[in-house]
Parts: C-alpha cells; sequence; structure tokens
C-alpha cells in the first residue's frame, strides 16, 4: 500500500473515532514552505484546488505546521478567528482542529492532520492528544 492510498484509509478511520464529517492530510513543507494535500474527505470538489498546497503559517492546517501546536476553531462559520482564510466557511465545517505530524524522532514537522465537524464543536484536551497520536501513526507510513 503506498502512503497516500493508506493515509486516506487512516484520514477515514480518524474520522469515524471522532464522528467528524470532513478531514485533510497535507505532507510537507517543501523547499517553498508549502504543504501538499495527500488525503482528504468529505471537502467539497470546488475548494480542492485552494487547499492542494497550502502555505506554512497560512490557515489552519498551515498554523498549525508553523507553531507546532493544534490549532482549534470551535464555530469557523461564525469566526474565522487570527488564522483561518475565508475559504474555510465554504467547507461547511463548524468545528476544526489540526495538528501536526512529526517526524519520527520529532525533531520536524512533516505534515499536518485536521479534522472538522458540521456543528460548532470545542474538542476537548483528550480528544486533541488523542488526533496527535493518531498523527504519528500516520508519520510512519511516510
Amino acid at each position: 500500500m503506498n502512503s497516500s492510498s493508506a493515509a486516506s484509509d487512516y484520514l477515514a478511520e480518524i474520522l469515524t473515532a471522532f464522528d467528524c464529517q470532513t478531514g485533510t492530510i497535507h505532507f510537507g513543507p517543501d523547499e517553498n514552505e508549502l504543504l501538499h494535500l495527500a488525503a482528504q474527505h468529505g471537502i467539497p470538489d470546488f475548494l480542492l484546488e485552494k487547499i492542494s498546497t497550502i502555505p506554512l503559517g497560512k490557515g489552519i492546517a498551515g498554523a498549525a505546521a508553523a507553531t507546532r501546536k493544534p490549532v482549534e476553531h470551535c464555530n469557523l462559520q461564525e469566526n474565522l478567528g487570527a488564522v483561518a482564510q475565508p475559504a474555510a466557511r465554504e467547507t461547511g465545517v463548524a468545528g476544526s482542529l489540526a495538528v501536526p505530524i512529526f517526524s519520527l524522532n520529532g525533531s520536524q514537522v512533516i505534515g499536518t492532520l485536521g479534522i472538522g465537524k458540521h456543528v460548532p464543536y470545542a474538542f476537548s484536551h483528550t480528544e486533541k492528544q488523542s488526533l496527535a497520536e493518531w498523527a504519528q501513526r500516520i508519520a510512519e507510513i511516510v
């Protein structure tokens, strides 16, 4: 199984475990400080081009990669916060969470894992930790 296929399979499992409707996995950043979409579920087709590459530090995924910390928004439909981009509203997602994916030795960010619900939602500390653990499992397949 190639890493993109495995990432897609993991993402489907993650969405079920968290009762989420949308999710993305981006790998990178590359030498141009871009994250590249490796897998997605539930993202409208018209948004795929916009999220296929994300600059480091931009949007929810880019911010999670740049800060090396989880980035959460309880309701994107009402408040984009400081990092979410306006296109995030077009997904129909309200509650969202993105976490960095670290290299196996933990020294560098190699991607991001993001999930979202169509309803406002505040992810618990335990859920954030659990999503970070899923992210590390993804690191093992790249």
